[in-house]
């Protein structure tokens, strides 16, 4: 039995989780060198990201972000893709919602707005990762190496427009305007009191239902069985007669859609105005939640939400324990990362050899 021939229970649950822990082990020694108790500082985070219910709010929050960030580096892993350019696809989406919202919210009802806004995101996303994809599919432009360059354009990019055409006069932040409140989505502590003031809002609701579309259209439609076949093997792919060139720019196209959506939850749902950086790594958590929640939707969703967690049990733990800095929690990150993404089959040959082990050792039973 080799890697390839794991059953899918390991491959899909065993070795995510097994990776997981690797991780939090790594984390929980760095903690003790730093002066604090792993179990009371795992205590106080998972109280804070979901025994609380407001703490819970936030968590799931910061999840709705990085589900969308997620499913748009799944959607182009299921097509052989690596795309690390959420973070810029989702920063022009933040750039097609305030240019949509600035220019309609004094005149357009926000029953109108809202879709328009959310609209903006996903075509300006998208727009952004077309070249990439085109390039890709019809020169052999290396998708990684693309992505990565357009994260940087559009980081400057963005730099120039908001500085130069949306900073109102006599204001000194670097952000646009406020939006008119019918732009604002609704939150829904209004339906769920015991969450408190969080920002949680509508934005969670469209990520649950982003995942379920994500996994019916991946799973059972023929498109995604181009998709899938696309990235396990493009030769036989081509042979059937899956067009390559379409399905890479379509897969692009949806994936930098994903990422555009993210920027909905922050700036409709919590600022309300486009500032500098929002996206705040958001992209590049998606591809760590990509990898750990092995593109499928049910991964995804705890991942995002893990992640969430790690970032608001992190931010209370570092206020009750001075010597761990909010900054361990990037390292964290990046532990899990490292674990459940370049090092994801570290067990797997030690895993296969004791199930092969294992199957050998019923067999000579059962010939006895």
């Amino acid at each position: 039995m080799n890697n390839t021939d794991l059953p899918r229970w390991a491959t899909a649950v065993f070795l995510p989780i097994i990776n997981l822990l690797s991780a939090l082990l790594i984390a929980a020694l760095v903690i003790y060198l730093l002066g604090e108790d792993p179990l009371e500082s795992l205590g106080i985070l998972v109280h804070s990201a979901i025994l609380n219910p407001e703490g819970l709010g936030y968590t799931l929050f910061y999840a709705a972000t990085f589900i969308f960030t997620g499913l748009a580096v799944s959607v182009a892993m299921q097509a052989g893709l690596f795309n690390i350019g959420s973070e810029g696809q989702m920063y022009l989406g933040g750039l097609g919602i305030t240019l949509v919202i600035l220019a309609l919210d004094a005149s357009v009802p926000g029953w109108l707005l809202i879709p328009l806004a959310i609209l903006g995101s996903a075509v300006f996303g998208a727009a952004w990762a077309f070249l990439p994809g085109y390039l890709q599919a019809k020169r052999g432009s290396h998708i990684v190496v693309t992505t990565i360059m357009f994260n940087f354009i559009a980081a400057s990019l963005m730099n120039f427009i908001v500085v130069a055409y949306l900073i109102p006069d006599g204001q000194q932040n670097t952000s646009s305007r406020t939006f008119a409140e019918s732009s604002w989505l609704p939150k829904l502590n209004t339906l769920f009191p015991v969450l408190g003031e969080t920002p949680l809002n509508i934005s969670f609701v469209m990520a649950l239902l982003a995942l379920v579309i994500y996994g019916i259209a991946v799973k059972r439609t023929a498109w995604g069985y181009q998709l899938r076949a696309t990235g396990l093997n493009p030769q036989a792919a081509h042979y059937a007669g899956i067009s390559i060139t379409k399905t890479v720019v379509v897969a692009m196209l949806i994936s930098g859609a994903l990422a555009g959506l993210g920027a909905v939850n922050s700036l409709m749902g919590s600022t309300h105005y486009l500032n500098l950086n929002f996206p705040a790594g958001a992209g590049f958590i998606g591809i760590a939640i990509a990898l750990m929640g092995r593109q499928h939707p049910l991964g995804i969703l705890l991942s995002a939400i893990l992640f969430g967690a790690l970032i608001q049990g992190g931010f209370d733990l570092s206020m009750e324990k001075a010597n761990i800095p909010p900054e361990t929690f990037i390292f964290i990150q990046g532990l899990i990362i490292l674990f459940c993404g370049a090092m994801e089959n570290l067990y797997a040959p030690a895993l296969a050899s004791f199930l092969n082990a294992k199957s050998n050792l019923f067999s000579r039973k059962s010939d006895v």
